[in-house]
């Protein structure tokens, strides 16, 4: 296996899956959508799974305890898992508090159950208030949380407290599409404070460290399906990383990644990781070819003109060729409109 995910696609000879020992996959848009499985995961896991790849399900939602996490997963018929095989970043900002504070200290909590449970597991006592005493602010999502509790978040940061989020993500997937997701939240309360917080969720290390410590794994691939966060996570944590299109990042977003920012592979959704990523062709007429796929460069524009429509070998040439005229000319290419749906 070839990867050099700051500069082309990674290629391999067998299954993704075969390849790695440990899948981290991202939950919001990868494994579902809200209340529903993403169509087809159960399904892709299971074969990945028998494949010996482990699956851990890590999310930067602190929406949720792990174990409300692990039940709901159980309940779309994800292939068996343990209870530890979920990671969440409210696990993994309370491991980061706990290691800052003495235990039993109070924390103001902005934020629900994914925030209280792994906290006071850690043994801290979490408050609601600033009168309270709380030695610092830890800030996780929850569709609850109004402008009350960003308030008692500004002042209590105000008044010197070390601030403490789950994650930044800006939206988050729904059913019904792009949600404000604790990113817009956080942004609130730093508008409100000017001060910058310790972050645990991707693109930051913590949730990966966190994972490995639970899991274990040897050679991780991360799974995900923005940019911005589970790619950009990965890089920062010497991980290689597959991009699924069922969730933020489009096609036309991963095609126009700059060096530093791009995927190891990319897939339509997770039937990726039983498949093989073949090697890339491009040659300087411009014109990409990936197994039967074959796709061309025209006035800027990047139709496919050979394969199918959505499958990997498509989106590979896609993406490479998109990238290759990007590095070598510093201009960004368009997809022809019929690619990115």
């Amino acid at each position: 296996m070839t990867s050099t995910p700051q500069d082309v696609l990674g290629s391999t000879t067998r299954e993704l899956g075969a390849t790695y020992d440990l899948a981290m996959l991202d939950l919001d848009g990868v494994v579902y959508l809200g209340a529903d499985p993403v169509p087809g995961a159960a399904d892709a896991l299971r074969q990945a799974r028998e494949g010996g790849i482990h699956l851990a399900y890590i999310t930067n939602n602190a929406s949720r305890p792990a174990l409300a996490v692990a039940k709901k997963l159980r309940e779309m018929d994800m292939p068996e898992l343990a209870d530890e095989d979920v990671v969440t970043a409210g696990q993994a900002v309370a491991h980061l508090v706990a290691d800052a504070l003495p235990a039993g200290s109070a924390v103001l909590v902005v934020g629900g159950e994914g925030l209280r449970v792994p906290l006071e597991e850690r043994g801290l006592r979490c408050v609601a208030s600033l009168d309270d005493g709380p030695s610092a602010v830890v800030q996780g999502f929850h569709g609850d949380i109004g402008w009350a509790h960003l308030a008692e978040a500004a002042y209590a940061i105000q008044s010197g407290l070390p601030w403490y989020v789950s994650n930044t993500d800006l939206t988050v997937p729904t059913p019904r599409g792009i949600a404000p997701g604790n990113g817009s939240l956080v942004q609130a309360v730093r508008n409100a404070t000017g001060a910058e917080p310790i972050v645990a969720g991707k693109p930051e290390r913590a949730l990966f460290d966190e994972t490995l410590a639970r899991v274990g794994g040897r050679k991780p691939l991360m799974v995900g399906d923005r940019l911005d966060t589970d790619i950009d996570g990965a890089i920062n944590a010497g991980i290689d990383s597959l991009v699924v299109l069922t969730g933020v990042s489009s096609l036309a977003e991963v095609a126009a990644a700059r060096p530093g920012h791009r995927p190891t592979f990319v897939s339509a959704d997770l039937r990726g990781l039983v498949e093989v990523h073949r090697e890339v062709q491009v040659a300087g007429d411009g014109r990409a070819r990936c197994g039967a796929a074959v796709a061309e460069v025209h006035d800027g524009v990047i139709g496919l003109v050979g394969g199918e429509a959505g499958s990997t070998d498509a989106l590979r040439a896609v993406v490479a060729l998109a990238w290759d005229a990007a590095d070598r000319s510093d201009v960004q290419v368009v997809l022809d409109g019929t690619l990115d749906t």
